[in-house]
């Protein structure tokens, strides 16, 4: 953990905005704009890039990614700019759980892959940048997101040490344990060999 530096209001208040801004739901924005249809309707019913690729709307489902990926870097890099690296953990895990609950779709988000990378790279890059590379190498061998993300979640706080970041170490664990939590159907999916591969419809 960093030096707690930053006033317990001021932490409070990047907490709100950081949940605020984790909170919209570019899944289901683009899908909407784009004339897809409400996509918690479609496929695993997620609000997430991968989801919306089973529309088979590549750029909706990029845009979906850069923003889920953006918001999550944002909430962090805005608040070590203005505070400090104490207020940019806490942005970047309330950003995450701003997208598992966002208050603006009655708390029903995401599984916060995206986010949680993007979080991480604005955190750590080097510990992002070994995150997306356990992602993309896993996604590209067994071809399932939900493998590739909890393989990367699981490895993350491994890479943390690794790299000499311990000061992110307690919050990659962390937001590995959620991402773990929220993957709970899929976990089960996986052991039975039923979870959808990446790019079906």
């Amino acid at each position: 953990m960093p030096e707690i530096i930053t006033s317990f209001p001021l932490l409070v208040l990047v907490a709100l905005l950081g949940y605020l801004l984790g909170s919209v739901p570019f899944g289901l924005v683009w899908a909407r704009l784009f004339g897809l249809g409400d996509i918690r309707a479609i496929g695993s019913g997620n609000i997430g890039a991968t989801n919306v690729l089973r529309t088979g709307h590549k750029l909706a489902a990029l845009l979906t990614l850069i923003g889920d990926v953006g918001k999550g870097a944002f909430a962090v890099l805005a608040a070590r700019a203005l505070l400090g690296d104490d207020a940019a953990q806490v942005a970047g895990l309330s950003a995450y759980l701003g997208h598992l609950f966002p208050v603006y779709i009655g708390f029903r988000g995401g599984k916060g892959v995206a986010t949680w990378l993007g979080t991480m790279f604005a955190v750590a890059w080097p510990v992002g940048l070994a995150a997306a590379a356990t992602w993309v190498a896993f996604a590209a061998i067994f071809r399932i997101s939900s493998l590739a993300g909890l393989a990367a979640a699981a490895l993350t706080p491994v890479w943390a040490l690794a790299l000499g970041r311990a000061d992110v170490f307690v919050l990659a664990l962390l937001l590995g344990a959620l991402i773990f939590a929220r993957h709970r159907p899929n976990i089960g999916r996986l052991m039975r060999g039923e979870e959808p591969r990446i790019g079906r419809k």
